[in-house]
């Protein structure tokens, strides 16, 4: 229920160009824990105040991934500039949260 309220936040304004984190993959755990950047697709769901409510306390990818319960993988689909570049447009951060709803579609889950 989190995911998809994240990626109805997102379609809310799906033109809005977002922030990438850079290098998510190559970080350490503690680094990445702490990684943030103003304006990132983590940025939408702490402005939302249910989200605050339910105990989001930060937009750190770290906080990101435990209250979202998502995997490194999964997150840095969603945030992570290798894919985009240094700006996503908000509508393809909405795809990349949808996708991490359901994980066992796509390609790479029929080659596991």
């Amino acid at each position: 229920q989190r995911l998809e309220r994240w990626a109805q936040l997102l379609e809310q304004d799906p033109g809005r160009r977002l922030v990438a984190l850079a290098g998510t993959e190559y970080t350490t755990p503690d680094v990445r824990e702490k990684m943030r950047s103003a304006g990132s697709p983590i940025t939408v769901a702490f402005e939302d105040p249910i989200f605050r409510a339910q105990g989001l306390r930060d937009d750190t990818y770290g906080e990101a991934k435990r209250f979202f319960e998502l995997s490194d993988w999964q997150l840095h689909e969603v945030v992570c500039h290798c894919h985009v570049g240094a700006s996503l447009p908000a509508r393809w951060a909405a795809s990349r949260v949808r996708a991490a709803i359901s994980p066992g579609s796509g390609i790479l889950a029929w080659l596991r």
